[in-house]
C-alpha cells in the first residue's frame, strides 16, 4: 500500500503525516507513507486544496486534516 500526504509542508500538512504514520503504525500495515511537495504533481491528482491523502495513487481526502481513527477507517476499506 502508498500513501501520499499531497501538500506543500503547511502545519496542517504535518499534522495529517502524524496522523497518518500513527494510523498505519497502529494497523500493523505494509504502507509506504511519502510526502508529496511538488505543486505540480499535486495538481496532477486535481487538487486544489491541501492537505490531501491519497491511497494507491486514489485522493480519499482534500482540503482537511483525518484524524488518526478516520485515516485508519479509510486504509482498513
Amino acid at each position: 500500500m502508498r500513501i501520499e500526504i499531497l501538500g506543500v509542508g503547511c502545519p496542517k500538512c504535518k499534522q495529517l503525516t502524524v496522523n497518518t504514520q500513527e494510523a498505519v503504525k497502529e494497523l500493523n500495515v505494509q504502507a509506504e507513507v511519502d510526502k508529496v511537495t511538488d505543486i505540480d504533481k499535486i495538481t496532477e491528482y486535481g487538487v486544489m486544496m491541501t492537505p490531501a491523502l491519497a491511497i494507491d495513487g486514489t485522493v480519499v481526502s482534500v482540503g482537511k486534516v483525518l484524524t488518526k481513527d478516520e485515516i485508519k477507517k479509510i486504509i482498513l476499506k
